[in-house]
């Protein structure tokens, strides 16, 4: 039977908000979003110290990555389908809150296990905002405006970006701080955000009888987890032709099968499978997870990369990845202004996929004594890419559905995105550590049979090495290895990028519409405010039945 609407409180008035009105109701959102970034970036360059000082492994590091992207993967649709039944900015919260906790227990950890798992429970309070972000936006703002306030998501998104890594650095070389600190650093910025939060956003609730689909999110969080925990050990724990891969990778078709099936005869699914009939959406969808590949990969092994292959301090490594950050930054609000000037996007994404190809074909060239120019060329060139790429995949979808399929969809893109990004993770840091072992130990060969009894001491069999504590050439030798292997990183992650630009260039551009992508029916408010007073919330309230 399909799900009954209910609504109270009827507003009847239509009017347009003004950008001051918007900038405001949207104040919050923007804090929590910096918030969650902030705290996933900031321990980026922190996590060399972090595994070394935990007894972690190349596999370990990996996995403290991997382990937020993948239960941010599994929880966006769930975060997305609750959205089209419950309060957004109760759901924003929630999802803020769950970060937080997450964080403060992570930075209790005294062994790699206990992050890890912490790093689950970020996840998934980090889908919630990744997703709600958008869908919120899309409420309360129409298409054609959207790029404009895309940008400045895409610019928080930017100066968070860049600001982790720096907080970071400086935070893990003070000492009488350490790296625990980079975990507990959000929290009170975090209170802020929920206080702003309740006191700006006012959206429309739609309450409908609805079941919600677990079986669906649970098949799909199986199916993924499986497919993950497979790339990260193949070829260190097992062969990649063995049995335990055949288990793996078949148990994850089957779960996924299931979920197909689930989700087909499921009166309200967590993925409407009928979002997969429209062209733009399913093209979109896929590009999303070979721009997550593209845009995590980045993020993840650059630290590694001036930190073990150029001795760099962890601040220091913030400082150098600067450039692909105010690419990034400098697309996303210069694209977002201009597609809302003109309504035309498709340019945009296909500029962003050659320009993404051609930076991670370039970082592919990275070598521990590439003149830094070239790296800081190459890494503006990639975030001029990402920043042309991630918000409008997600444009281009919302300008696609209807109004009762904006939450779905939304996570749809973000789902694949980060699907992408989990994998990528995975399977490239297992890349890593077979190059870096081939590496090491042609390098200790060459300096003799003392040094190459050494072994592959240092990566995916032993821990993060410590720099400061080798003699001259094997630190030689490392940091000559870490730099060959995350060159290659980028290098088998560029065919992946192409692979995004070839779907963007079948993706048929479509005029954005000039309505916000709600309800037409009037919805009970978030909160009401006191008879009698004309309120922002009120503004928004109207503006988005319009």
């Amino acid at each position: 039977m399909a799900p009954s609407e209910t609504t109270t409180d009827p507003v009847s008035t239509s009017v347009d908000m003004t950008h001051p009105q918007i900038m405001k109701a949207l104040s919050g959102l923007m804090l929590g979003m910096f918030v969650a970034i902030l705290s996933s970036t900031i321990v980026s360059n922190a996590l060399p110290q972090i595994i070394s000082d935990l007894g972690g492994t190349q596999s370990s590091y990996t996995w403290v990555v991997t382990a937020a992207l993948l239960s941010m993967t599994a929880a966006t649709p769930l975060w997305g389908k609750l959205s089209d039944l419950f309060s957004k900015k109760l759901l924003v919260q929630i999802s803020l809150v769950i970060y937080v906790l997450g964080s403060v227990v992570a930075g209790m950890s005294q062994n790699t296990g206990t992050l890890i798992a912490c790093r689950v429970v970020q996840g998934i309070g980090v889908g919630g905002l990744s997703a709600l972000a958008q869908i919120v936006m899309a409420a309360m703002i129409s298409p054609r405006e959207r790029g404009r306030y895309s940008g400045y998501l895409g610019a928080v998104f930017a100066v968070a970006t860049v600001g982790g890594p720096l907080l970071g650095g400086v935070i893990t070389d003070t000492d009488w701080l350490g790296w625990r600190w980079c975990f507990y650093v959000g929290a009170p910025f975090a209170i802020i955000a929920l206080i702003v939060l309740q006191k700006t956003l006012r959206l429309p609730v739609v309450r409908r009888d609805v079941k919600v689909d677990w079986l669906g999110a649970f098949l799909i969080s199986a199916a993924v987890s499986l497919l993950l925990i497979w790339v990260t050990q193949a070829g260190d724990s097992y062969e990649w032709i063995s049995w335990q891969t055949w288990a793996m990778t078949g148990g994850s078709v089957v779960l996924g099968l299931l979920f197909v099936l689930v989700e087909s005869r499921a009166s309200d699914p967590i993925i409407p499978l009928r979002l997969f009939r429209n062209k733009t959406i399913t093209l979109a969808s896929t590009a999303s997870l070979f721009v997550g590949i593209a845009m995590f990969s980045g993020t993840v092994f650059f630290s590694q990369f001036f930190q073990l292959a150029r001795g760099e301090s962890p601040t220091m490594s913030g400082i150098l990845t600067i450039p692909m950050i105010a690419g990034l930054f400098v697309s996303s609000t210069v694209s977002g202004q201009v597609i809302t000037k003109t309504g035309r996007w498709k340019a945009w994404l296909v500029s962003g996929g050659v320009l993404l190809t051609a930076g991670m074909g370039l970082l592919g060239t990275l070598r521990h004594d590439t003149p830094y120019w070239h790296i800081a060329v190459y890494m503006a060139v990639t975030g001029l890419g990402l920043g042309m790429m991630m918000q409008n995949l997600v444009l281009a979808t919302q300008n696609q559905v209807a109004p009762e399929d904006l939450g779905a969809a939304s996570s749809v893109v973000t789902f694949f995105r980060s699907l992408g990004g989990a994998m990528g993770v995975s399977a490239l840091g297992a890349v890593m550590a077979h190059r870096v072992t081939h590496y090491v130990q042609d390098g200790l060969t060459a300096l003799g049979p003392k040094a190459a009894a050494m072994g592959h001491s240092g990566t995916a069999g032993g821990g993060i090495p410590d720099l400061d504590k080798l003699p001259a050439p094997i630190r030689e030798v490392i940091e000559s290895a870490y730099g060959h292997g995350v060159g290659d990183v980028f290098l088998y992650a560029a065919p992946f990028a192409l692979l995004g630009l070839v779907l963007v260039v079948f993706i048929k551009e479509v005029a954005l519409k000039s309505k916000p992508s709600v309800h037409t029916p009037a919805a009970a408010s978030d909160a009401a405010p006191p008879a009698g007073t004309a309120k922002i919330g009120d503004i928004a309230d109207a503006a988005v039945k319009a």
